[in-house]
């Protein structure tokens, strides 16, 4: 069990090292310079440069990853050469935005297609089933820079239901207005999801309920709903509880459009900002965060698999 973790943690800092490393490669090759954007249009070449080697981005990429990496070893991911300030900052104000509207969005994602996986997969065939997965075929159709066009123009502008973008904090406006506002951002992402969590939990579901040991509690006398949900849902939400992880991750990664389209003041919009204005080091920081946070949630899903089947436990102490 040990091993098996250290090597989670080990493929987790591989991870991390190489998209770090991928997205500082990639901004310094892009044209302009951070220096340029300071400085503004009529700067001439030996300010650039000069500046340029006052914040040690004249050294080659390799020096600057190394040098930016010792600091973030030590909990320091560096400042905003733009505004000037502290990367750790930016991340503190702007993450819960984003960390609300990813919970947000998985949670809607959630409750709108486990019944409807429950449903289909009580019903295998039936007209019913074919029509939840006509629809889950469209939402998995429908991209969140498709979607949120579309619910501002129906809720937001047609029926006045929801604001059309910007954000309200809970401590500000309270609970209902921040939920006003973060609901149409979160059902562009959600919907999506509805398509990937319902499939995975139709099939498991229907492939749990033609076990023997489910038709020996049917047997005994146990109704349908208590057979279903007693016995069945739990090992069939193995898979999902996978894919819940990897798509909160992606949630929170991925929100850079639906952030930007409806205004909203967390990680995604950070992101957009500083790669217009070549601000590499808040960029970097803001990637880091974000790949941490995503290797973190689906660890923590690898540990949980032991106490929703009994086999991984097992499996893990033989």
């Amino acid at each position: 069990m040990l091993r098996s973790s250290s090597s989670r943690v080990a493929r987790s800092l591989l991870v991390i090292l190489i998209v770090t490393f991928a997205v500082t490669a990639m901004l310094s090759l892009a044209p302009g310079s951070v220096a340029g954007v300071i400085l503004g249009e009529n700067a001439t070449p030996d300010q650039v440069a000069a500046l340029n080697e006052k914040l040690g981005l004249d050294q080659p990429i390799l020096v600057q990853y190394w040098n930016w990496m010792l600091n973030a070893l030590q909990g320091d991911l560096g400042n905003s050469a733009i505004t000037g300030q502290s990367v750790t900052a930016a991340i503190i104000e702007r993450i819960p935005v984003t960390l609300e509207l990813a919970i947000l969005a998985v949670s809607i994602a959630l409750m709108i297609a486990i019944p409807l996986a429950i449903i289909s997969a009580t019903r295998p065939g039936s007209r019913t089933d074919r029509v939840i997965n006509a629809f889950s075929s469209m939402f998995l159709s429908i991209p969140a820079f498709v979607a949120g066009p579309v619910l501002i123009y129906l809720f937001a502008v047609q029926f006045n239901l929801f604001p059309v973008n910007g954000w309200s904090r809970i401590e500000e406006d309270g609970l209902l207005l921040n939920l006003r506002s973060a609901f149409l951002p979160a059902l562009a992402i959600a919907l999506p999801e509805v398509a990937s969590f319902h499939r995975l939990l139709r099939t498991d579901l229907i492939t749990t309920l033609r076990e023997d040991y489910i038709a020996a509690a049917r047997a005994k006398g146990m109704t349908g709903s208590f057979v279903l949900l007693r016995h069945a849902f739990r090992p069939s939400s193995f898979s999902l509880v996978t894919l819940f992880g990897i798509n909160l991750g992606r949630a929170i990664g991925g929100a850079v459009i639906v952030e930007s389209l409806f205004s909203l003041p967390g990680l995604g919009q950070l992101v957009v900002t500083s790669i217009s204005a070549r601000d590499i080091t808040m960029a970097t920081g803001v990637v880091v965060f974000t790949a941490v946070v995503y290797v973190v949630i689906n660890m923590l899903i690898d540990f949980s698999y032991g106490f929703l089947d009994p086999r991984v436990r097992k499996g893990s102490t033989s």
